[in-house]
């Protein structure tokens, strides 16, 4: 007797949700200066999960670890309240520069962006406590766990972290795989999924996108 159950095509299912919504012109193009940059850009799908967020949250205080070329901060800012201000910091002056230009192109008012060359785990520690509504991390992946305390610390009651690239092209479901990045983010997800003051869920986004509510 033939099963009843349709046979599912993750493929298709993938396609169809990163396809769901059409990017803007304005991101099509940082995503084209990104990939020839190499700085990897989130996928259309996990952008658009941060724009949610962004829009949920009413955000006018976000930062980011990881400008690129200025993919995400384009849906971040599409989601961010009217006077929200992104703050984006990358140890790369290329991509920073071109996610500067995508901005201007996208027409984002210069004052609504905060540029800061340097590593992140450097400067967010100056950054004020509890003072914003979202912290976005697509930065080196064997410093995924150091941006955990770092979130909670700046995040106002229901703030929200999010951390891409997660699933890391599946490897962190293979306990065969040991190398860094990929212990790295299996050690992040563990840590946000058994500290009490967050609220998690992993989404199968792009390349998986980890995000948290902070409760208290």
């Amino acid at each position: 007797m033939a099963s009843d159950t349709p046979t599912i095509d993750s493929d298709a299912v993938n396609a169809y949700v990163e396809g769901y919504l059409p990017e803007e012109d304005t991101v099509a193009a940082a995503r084209k200066r990104a990939d020839q940059l190499g700085a990897g850009p989130v996928s259309p799908g996990a952008g658009a999960a941060l724009r949610f967020l962004a829009t949920a949250l009413q955000a006018k205080a976000v930062v980011e670890a990881g400008t690129g070329a200025g993919v995400s901060g384009l849906y971040l800012l599409r989601g961010m309240a009217p006077d929200g201000v992104l703050t984006s910091i990358d140890v790369d002056p290329e991509p920073q520069g071109a996610a500067k230009r995508a901005f201007s192109a996208a027409g984002i008012a210069p004052g609504r962006t905060r540029l800061i060359m340097g590593r992140a785990l450097d400067v967010l520690p100056r950054l004020t406590e509890g003072a914003y509504d979202l912290l976005f991390v697509d930065a080196a992946k064997p410093e995924y766990p150091s941006y955990h305390e770092q979130g909670v610390r700046l995040l106002r009651p229901g703030g929200v972290i999010a951390f891409a690239s997660v699933l890391w092209s599946g490897r962190v479901a293979n306990p065969t795989r040991r190398d860094t990045e990929t212990v790295a983010l299996r050690d992040v997800a563990r840590t946000v999924r058994d500290d009490d003051r967050l609220v998690p869920v992993l989404l199968p986004l792009g390349d998986g996108l980890l995000v948290a509510a902070k409760a208290r």
